[in-house]
């Protein structure tokens, strides 16, 4: 008798354990997939950067500062290595490509000009998504961090290694008012 209720209690512990195991291995890989979201939608952004460069060039030959702080960001962007690098250098890319569209209020041609205006919606569009998915990205880590602290699954989470993903915060230069000086 005693042996069937030790072997029950010890059952219920393996299961228990297990099915702890799976959910966090489940929500690290969601936080994983979100981030693979994000790595998406910040290539799409860097190949546009090059094409939208290029067309305000013809409009604004004498923003060279401008232009040439949007490719080093976009450089930057595209070399980093671990999230929270890309995490940096994309708040940076941001940064420059709002002073790049600030810029071109100053040109009537340039925002006449359909290439720009083609490339300014599908960068918009894209910024938007890279919005949503880094609130995703956001979600999706909090759900994880929370399984990870609370009790009894940090047990487990700490006996198996899990480790806390960071969020995906602004950087300083995203939080700056964009100043445009002519």
């Amino acid at each position: 008798m005693i042996f069937a209720i030790i072997g029950g209690v010890v059952l219920l512990l393996l299961i228990y354990f297990v099915s702890t195991y799976n959910g966090l291995v489940k929500l690290r890989n969601m936080v994983k997939d979100q981030w693979s979201q994000i790595d998406v939608l910040l290539k799409r952004r860097s190949d546009l950067i090059p094409n939208l460069v290029e067309t305000v060039k013809g409009y604004a030959k004498h923003e060279k500062e401008t232009l040439d702080a949007v490719i080093t960001a976009r450089n930057k962007a595209v070399s980093a290595n671990g999230i929270e690098d890309e995490m940096k250098a994309n708040g940076e890319l941001t940064g420059a490509l709002n002073k790049l569209f600030a810029l071109a209020e100053s040109y009537p041609d340039l925002k006449a000009n359909t290439n720009f205006m083609d490339l300014q919606n599908n960068l918009k569009d894209t910024e938007d998504k890279i919005s949503y998915a880094r609130q995703f990205y956001n979600d999706a880590v909090l759900k994880y961090k929370n399984k990870l602290e609370v009790f009894p699954s940090n047990i487990v989470a700490g006996m198996f290694g899990f480790k806390p993903e960071p969020f995906f915060e602004a950087t300083e230069t995203e939080r700056e008012n964009v100043q445009v000086k002519f």
